[in-house]
């Protein structure tokens, strides 16, 4: 096959121009997790014509990955999630440029956010997830993200927004990255649990009794292919927003996507969040057991 760039883009001229594509084609991104919905962004990404990219994922592709991660298939289980994105990426356009990073990529990431604007956060890991959004800020770098939530949501944390540890109320302020403990990330996965509750319709569209094991860390997360992907999409809007320069809307808050309504649901406004939010807490409380 003769690969040819124009002919691979050609099909987004008329949603972007061809200035435009040219600017994606310039563009270097940087995602951190190609797992879920991380995963799910590159590859949108890629196949809108981003030309660059920087990926990192320490984690190898499991039998449990199968359900709802794109680069996931059966006779991958066991490979390096972080390899077979990059590989497939190649395969979706030869020309790209895809730089992959080990596990020592958060010792690389103050030169990794300098030279990557805009950045894709697809981890679950909160420690590591403080130390790149306090690194964004200082290179000037934007990150995506997306809540813990069972409805599809989007994040957009611009380098002069606070970060998720400063507005949910992280115990993680005055901490080194590598000194967060398992209670600090229990109490920061309560927070975030809680802005959900409090903020979207999540609690009405999954098992509750299901969700309190998971918050209490008696269960790993649900996760959902449709919730997923759905997520990596609006991620990957948000980058081609910020590449492009144009104004999406989207703020540190976020927002959450109702597909069962369907309706976007943005955050309530301060005061009848603070009315609500002792009647949240009492409702984590039942469902973790106090945890």
């Amino acid at each position: 096959m003769n690969f040819d760039y124009y002919s691979f883009t050609g099909r987004n001229i008329g949603f972007i121009d061809e200035r435009e594509q040219q600017l994606l084609r310039q563009a270097r991104v940087f995602v951190c997790g190609v797992g879920g919905m991380g995963g799910a962004a590159f590859m949108a990404l890629a196949r809108a014509g981003v030309g660059k990219f920087v990926i990192a994922d320490i984690d190898r592709f499991e039998v449990s990955n199968l359900n709802r991660q794109v680069f996931a298939f059966a006779d991958e289980v066991g490979r390096e999630k972080a390899e077979v994105a990059a590989e497939a990426a190649k395969r979706i356009n030869p020309t790209i440029e895809v730089e992959v990073l080990a596990a020592n990529w958060t010792s690389e990431l103050p030169g990794i956010a300098a030279r990557c604007p805009v950045i894709v956060n697809g981890m679950d890991d909160i420690a590591a997830g403080v130390h790149l959004y306090r690194t964004a800020k200082r290179a000037d770098a934007t990150v995506i993200d997306a809540y813990m939530s069972p409805l599809p949501s989007v994040i957009v944390v611009r380098p002069d927004d606070p970060r998720p540890e400063e507005r949910l109320g992280f115990p993680t302020m005055a901490k080194d990255w590598t000194e967060i403990t398992d209670d600090d990330r229990r109490a920061a996965m309560r927070a975030e649990i809680e802005h959900v509750m409090l903020h979207s319709s999540s609690r009405n569209y999954v098992d509750l009794a299901i969700a309190g094991e998971v918050a209490a860390g008696r269960r790993s997360r649900m996760s959902f292919a449709p919730m997923v992907i759905s997520t990596g999409m609006l991620m990957a809007y948000e980058a081609i927003a910020l590449i492009l320069g144009r104004t999406s809307g989207t703020d540190c808050r976020g927002w959450f996507l109702n597909p069962h309504r369907p309706a976007i649901e943005k955050p309530r406004n301060a005061l009848v969040a603070a009315l609500l939010r002792p009647l949240v807490r009492r409702a984590i409380d039942q469902l973790t057991g106090g945890k």
